[in-house]
């Protein structure tokens, strides 16, 4: 209960903890934020790292000039396309693992038929709003992995999602996050940035579910 109470403080009050950081490690921070993204969105296990609230945080740090923009958005940039490229891989690596006997109690020929015929149509779109949702975007490309999408398409969307999500949530950090409103709210903020994606995604789920039990 201590670690998830440490943890939550740290997903709340990032700003705080960043700006310390910033002043006691000076560039060191480029390395810290370079190994949350990438694992946040590289390993499958850890979906609860602050991925929309720490970029949103770096571009208001970057706003009032304690770190630099095109170096923060390429770095984070790199370790969000190649942390998706990680996950991808896992999942190619682990599905034939884990699905290599057709009749055994993992394995559903037909589920797997159709999860890679939804990634090869609708992969790019998936991937690219995945970047979007906290949870989601961690799961996204190593289940890409598993269906077998297509290295090359999954890459380019990588890219272009990544880009999407780095470079907008920065920017929005980079113009908005120093408003007075802003920071006094930014608990809030963050946690409208973690629960309005959550109920998006299940609201979507349950409609899902309705419409296939009717």
């Amino acid at each position: 209960m201590e670690l998830i109470a440490s943890l939550l403080d740290f997903v709340l009050h990032v700003d705080k903890y960043l700006e310390v950081f910033v002043q006691s490690y000076g560039l060191w921070v480029y390395a810290l934020l370079f190994a949350i993204i990438f694992v946040e969105t590289g390993v499958v296990i850890m979906p609860f790292l602050p991925g929309d609230s720490l970029l949103f945080v770096v571009g208001a740090m970057c706003g009032v000039g304690l770190m630099d923009y095109t170096v923060s958005v390429g770095l984070l940039l790199a370790a969000a396309v190649l942390g998706n490229q990680s996950n991808y891989a896992i999942g190619r690596f682990i599905g034939p693992k884990v699905f290599q006997w057709e009749d055994s109690r993992f394995f559903n020929k037909q589920a797997f038929d159709q999860a890679h015929a939804f990634y090869e149509k609708y992969g790019g779109v998936t991937i690219i709003a995945a970047r979007f949702m906290p949870f989601l975007r961690t799961f996204a490309p190593f289940v890409a992995g598993v269906a077998q999408m297509t290295r090359s398409k999954f890459t380019l969307f990588d890219v272009v999602g990544g880009t999407l999500w780095v470079g907008g949530i920065v920017t929005i950090g980079y113009f908005f996050g120093n408003f007075p409103w802003v920071k006094a709210h930014l608990d809030k903020i963050i946690w409208a940035m973690i629960l309005i994606p959550g109920l998006v995604i299940c609201g979507g789920a349950l409609k899902s579910r309705f419409k296939t039990a009717s």
